[in-house]
């Protein structure tokens, strides 16, 4: 569900050079909200919320529902508030999942394969492999939204130009289901009309530092130098994406393969707590989730990452890269309590049983810096070493291994009990 700001005036005829504009920006219109209607026709016209709970966050909303000023990530209490009659459905992600798989494997992928998807309901393509087919980039466009409405009953809207930004920046001016060509020469016209907030990446924070320079929208950006920008944002390399984006211009190339970055598990607690041993458990179960999850795709993480949201919606996160790769739980876990204690500015080893010094309202964890497994030579830490162990199994046949590798072995054996008996037949306790 898209928040970024649109302009009336954005949404007109640019004009119909299309050479060069060989990307394009396909974004659902309220995806999963509209996926719920296409379900249940009843629904069609009615003010549709998926998130339910009277702790929950709002996922999507209709059209309808937007009236009512409601938006993603909204407390659904909120939401309710503001529009008492509306139909709160919770979210069904198998469900949009398999209708996203579908749509670009029906669909989008009879086009090209040049695809970068970059979520469930959003991808870029780049299309100056098929013009030689279709001849046209708008041609394209039209066909793809004609499929997808009437095959599957929802709507997508389209952004065409030479590159990412302005593709994006187009279909977010398109919508809902339209379609919006900005041809080449028009680039840095179409994007200096727009607020700060206009450009995608930018959000409150570094909208208000560059306010702080005197600078309210593109066009004010596209006055300064990149060496002021740098100044004005405190990071080179955000100040040369700015100076870019002021000006139309966009160096990424559409990347149809994008390597997974990060796997992560977060929960929202019925009541906000400072039970330590109630978040504890809920990052110990978190912890369980991703680490099966790596083990499940091959992969290991370097990066353990713990994100806290307390009472007053305000969230922290804090990280810490591992000296070696790692898939497991029972190493994972204590590194995410040690982030929690230093988040909260407490001792290093404290009793699971005090008070936190803040209500936590949800908490999670993350890996990143992911690699293949395969791929990943373990060498023995001197620890590993001097625990080494000798251990006979019942045949009388003696093993060595560590504490480490046994905890592996164990979540191994329950990777499979789980996938026999399902992922709630058994729990790792650490």
């Amino acid at each position: 569900m898209s928040t970024a700001p649109r302009l009336a005036a954005a949404k007109r005829d640019w004009g119909h050079d299309e050479t060069g504009c060989t990307v394009l920006h396909i974004d659902m219109d309220a995806f999963y909200a509209s996926l719920e209607v296409a379900r249940h026709p009843e629904l069609k016209g009615r003010p549709v919320i998926i998130g339910t709970g009277p702790r929950s966050v709002v996922s999507a909303a209709s059209y309808e529902a937007r009236k009512y000023g409601i938006n993603s990530a909204m407390p659904s209490a909120r939401a309710k508030q503001l529009c008492p009659h509306g139909v709160f459905l919770p979210v069904d992600m198998k469900y949009y999942r398999m209708m996203s798989h579908r749509i670009f494997d029906e669909v989008f992928s009879q086009v090209t394969d040049r695809i970068e998807q970059v979520s469930v309901d959003e991808c870029y393509m780049d299309v100056s492999g098929a013009l030689l087919r279709w001849e046209r980039p708008s041609a394209i466009g039209a066909w793809m939204r004609r499929e997808v409405a009437a095959r599957f009953h929802v709507t997508c809207s389209v952004g065409i130009a030479a590159n990412k930004l302005v593709a994006k920046m187009a279909s977010t001016n398109a919508k809902p289901d339209g379609m919006l060509l900005i041809p080449l020469a028009k680039h840095a016209q179409f994007v200096q009309m727009m607020p700060l907030r206009g450009i995608p990446g930018v959000g409150p924070s570094l909208e208000k530092r560059l306010t702080a320079w005197g600078v309210d929208s593109v066009a004010d950006l596209a006055l300064m130098s990149e060496d002021a920008l740098a100044q004005a944002c405190g990071s080179a390399t955000l100040a040369h994406g700015l100076f870019l984006a002021s000006r139309g211009l966009d160096e990424r190339a559409v990347t149809p393969y994008t390597p997974e970055k990060s796997i992560g598990a977060e929960r929202t607690f019925d009541e906000d707590t400072r039970d330590a041993r109630r978040v504890c458990g809920l990052l110990r179960r978190c912890c369980d989730e991703v680490a099966s999850s790596l083990r499940r795709r091959g992969l290991s993480a370097r990066t353990v990452t713990v994100k806290l949201r307390f009472a007053d919606l305000s969230y922290m996160t804090k990280a810490h890269t591992l000296e070696r790769p790692v898939d497991t739980a029972s190493v994972l876990y204590p590194q995410a309590v040690a982030l929690l204690h230093m988040m909260l500015g407490m001792p290093a080893h404290v009793s699971d049983d005090v008070l936190l010094p803040r209500e936590i309202r949800l908490a999670g964890m993350s890996a990143s810096g992911l690699v293949e497994s395969a791929g990943v030579q373990v060498q023995p830490t001197l620890d590993d070493v001097l625990e080494e162990t000798t251990i006979e199994d019942k045949g009388g046949d003696a093993t060595v291994g560590t504490r480490a590798q046994r905890l592996r072995g164990a979540e191994q054996a329950l990777d499979a009990v789980r996938r026999k008996y399902g992922v709630r037949a058994a729990s790792l306790g650490l």
